[in-house]
C-alpha cells in the first residue's frame, strides 16, 4: 500500500451522495475504499490511512453501542495521526454526539457539499 501520510480510506456502507474521490485524489490522496465495516477492520489491520471519511449508520439493535463506527474508533484511536471525518443524518445527531464525546471527529451533516468535505480534508492535513 502507498505512503499512509497521504492514503484516504473512503468507507460507503449505505451510499446515497456524491462520490467523492475525484476530490480526494485532487487534494493528493491514494483513495482506499471499503463498503463493509468487517473489511475495514482487516484493512485496518495492514494499513494506517492518514484520514478516513465514513458514515455514522445508526443501528438501534446494537445493544452496547450506537453503530459499527464504534468498532471502527476502537482501533483507530491507537493511531495517533489519523483524523476521522464522518458523515451523518441530522436525525441522528443525538446518537452521534455519544460517539463525538469519546472520540475526536469532525462531522458533516447530509446533505454533504463538496466544499464542505474539501474544507474538513485542508483542515485534517494542517
Amino acid at each position: 500500500m502507498p505512503d499512509s501520510a497521504k492514503l484516504l480510506l473512503s468507507i460507503v456502507e449505505l451510499g446515497g451522495y456524491p462520490d467523492f474521490t475525484p476530490l480526494y485524489q485532487r487534494m493528493g490522496y491514494t483513495v482506499a475504499r471499503e463498503t463493509s465495516m468487517r473489511k475495514v477492520l482487516q484493512f485496518l489491520k495492514k494499513n494506517t490511512p492518514a484520514v478516513i471519511v465514513a458514515e455514522f449508520n445508526f443501528q438501534s439493535d446494537f445493544r452496547d453501542r450506537t453503530s459499527s463506527l464504534e468498532s471502527m474508533m476502537a482501533v483507530v484511536q491507537r493511531f495517533a495521526d489519523t483524523r476521522v471525518v464522518v458523515f451523518y443524518d441530522r436525525e441522528y445527531a443525538h446518537q452521534l454526539a455519544r460517539l463525538t464525546e469519546r472520540f475526536p471527529l469532525v462531522t458533516l451533516a447530509f446533505p454533504i457539499a463538496e466544499a464542505d468535505v474539501e474544507r474538513a480534508l485542508a483542515n485534517q492535513s494542517a
